[in-house]
């Protein structure tokens, strides 16, 4: 899918330099960024899912925890 993003200047200069160093394009490294933050968030969203699951399947034991 095409896109146009805008990036601050600061921020376009870096890439520019990561992809440099590199020896890549700046696309390549804005897409590896953009899979990594993805990954990250699902990654999140997993963990805070089970454990709310935890916390309800427990609330009894770690209500007790607590008052102990």
């Amino acid at each position: 899918m095409a896109m146009t993003v805008r990036l601050p200047e600061e921020l376009d200069a870096q890439l520019e330099a990561i992809a440099r160093a590199r020896h890549t394009s700046k696309h390549a490294v804005i897409i590896e960024a953009a899979t990594r933050f993805a990954n990250s968030e699902t990654k999140t969203d997993r963990v805070l899912s089970i454990a709310k699951s935890v916390a309800e399947r427990y609330a009894d034991t770690l209500k007790r925890l607590e008052d102990a």
